[in-house]
């Protein structure tokens, strides 16, 4: 039931589906009680809200996932009877949402499947002549009913991140000894809590979440790199003891149940300790890529709580890629040769890290390379001055010219300069 007693207007409803099962939002006027149940010959879920209505034409555009059709109808006293035909049985999780920026209460009903099929395949075991690829788990933020923060254009953070992340999903996979596992592939919601799962049960080598970022100010600017906050991990690392008998493969299959406090402690933190040093190592690697194709709003690791980031022993960075606020920048999101080269980017510099930090019987361990300092180049931008550029990668101006055999200060939109070592 909801905590609320009044009645409301079904005003609009949304469906996704992934591999958590599927989602149903009902848009409601206000709050409003319900109970729900389930019914089976044939599968179907009925939700009934007391005194409630239901705005004309209320339906579900297409089938979702394990909903086939949504039909409306009153009963006796006013009641309104919402039913939603199933293609397989389910038993209904429902809660009621409070109103914030983007949506008024909502009625949120979720169907989880029948039998939970496996959303991420294993790592596959170290080959003897190769070494086994690392794997690299991509998250693009947000999705289904979560849409992140919007443009003033129209663009959605969770579209233009998925967009990102599923490029650089390509990007690894074409990486010889490299391998990536998208967390979501397509317009759907996974909690924090699951992503961190999916990673687990890929044996992740490395994590990385992509986002866009917002501020009030539609000036603001750059892509930022973060990784856990130290206060980050302490708060995870007290969650983590508190409920240890079900933490076994969060510290690398090391269970923490038959350990007394202090070993599971001194366990944790090194597990820790290890990750955190690992994500800033990779985290400055990204930065150096990333300044190649985006303005860095700042140039060194960033740390911050974000739960995402808060698994203990895999190297974790999270992405803000540019400010979806700033219209300038909102455009180059949504622009596939930005997210193109991004993405490409992004691969560099995860390559950098693995070449830098190779994990053991893996592909970079058993064929090392030298860390590669290519060459970083600039496409120039409008509004870009040979000064801001040498400011931006530390480097003179006049090396910049002699690099690109220069006779004056001026730029063109689209020309690419090789940018000297500093």
């Amino acid at each position: 039931m909801g905590a609320a007693a009044d009645a409301a207007t079904v005003q609009a409803v949304r469906a996704w589906s992934g591999p958590e099962g599927t989602r149903i939002v009902f848009e409601l006027s206000g709050p409003a009680d319900h109970r729900a149940f389930a019914l089976t010959g044939p599968d179907r879920v009925v939700i009934d809200l007391p005194g409630s209505t239901a705005s004309t034409g209320l339906r579900l555009d297409e089938a979702k996932g394990a909903v086939t059709a949504l039909r409306t109808g009153a009963r006796p006293g006013g009641e309104l009877r919402l039913v939603l035909e199933l293609n397989q049985a389910s038993k209904p999780k429902t809660f009621l949402l409070t109103p914030n920026e983007q949506y008024g209460f909502r009625l949120v009903v979720d169907l989880p499947p029948a039998a939970a099929a496996p959303v991420v395949r294993r790592a596959p075991q170290s080959s003897t002549n190769r070494g086994r690829d690392v794997v690299v788990v991509i998250d693009a933020g947000h999705g289904g009913e979560d849409p992140g923060a919007s443009g003033r254009g129209g663009a959605r953070e969770k579209d233009v991140v998925l967009a990102i992340a599923k490029k650089l999903a390509a990007e690894v996979d074409s990486q010889s000894g490299m391998r990536a596992i998208l967390v979501r592939d397509g317009d759907y919601f996974v909690s924090h809590r699951k992503r961190m799962e999916i990673a687990h049960e890929a044996r992740a080598d490395f994590f990385i979440s992509i986002h866009a970022d917002s501020y009030r100010d539609p000036t603001a600017k750059g892509a930022t790199v973060y990784m856990l906050s130290e206060k980050g991990a302490s708060d995870e690392a007290a969650l983590l003891l508190a409920q240890r008998e079900n933490a076994a493969d969060f510290i690398g299959g090391v269970s923490l149940a038959d350990k007394d406090q202090m070993l599971a402690r001194v366990l944790l933190d090194l597990s820790q300790s290890a990750a955190l040093n690992a994500s800033m190592s990779a985290g400055q690697r990204l930065i150096r890529r990333m300044s190649a194709v985006t303005p860095m709003r700042r140039r060194e690791v960033q740390q911050a709580p974000f739960l995402v980031l808060k698994s203990p022993d895999i190297p974790s960075v999270l992405v803000e890629t540019a400010y979806i606020s700033n219209p300038r920048e909102e455009a180059s999101l949504r622009s596939a040769k930005y997210q193109s080269a991004l993405a490409a980017a992004l691969r560099q510099g995860i390559v950098d890290y693995f070449a830098a930090n190779p994990p053991e019987g893996s592909y970079f361990a058993m064929n090392p390379t030298a860390e590669a300092p290519s060459a970083v180049r600039h496409v120039i931008a409008r509004g870009d001055t040979l000064s801001g550029i040498a400011a931006r990668y530390r480097v003179s101006s006049a090396s910049i010219r002699r690099t690109n055999s220069l006779r004056t200060d001026v730029l063109r939109v689209g020309q690419v300069l090789t940018i000297p070592r500093g």
